[in-house]
């Protein structure tokens, strides 16, 4: 791989990680205002629906994460 297609991989990697962070804290506050919602809420739908959404953002953290990975193998 040339010095041009690294570089450019280095400046989308260094984006992915920005948003794999933000979303992560997205998820952190989620599961933060999850767990202090009283316990009769968590298990209500209010507290089901944060539950899928902590899910959910645990997933899209995953992924950026083999994304990243991806990239990070490419770049051998």
């Amino acid at each position: 791989m040339n010095k041009d297609r690294r570089k450019r991989l280095a400046e989308i990697e260094d984006k992915l990680e920005e948003l794999k962070e933000q979303l992560d804290a997205i998820r952190e506050e989620e599961e933060e205002a999850y767990e202090n919602l009283p316990q009769s809420l968590q298990d209500g739908e209010k507290g089901q629906n944060m539950d899928a959404n902590r899910d959910a953002l645990q997933q899209a953290v995953d992924s950026l994460d083999e994304s990243l990975d991806s990239i990070r193998q490419a770049d051998n």
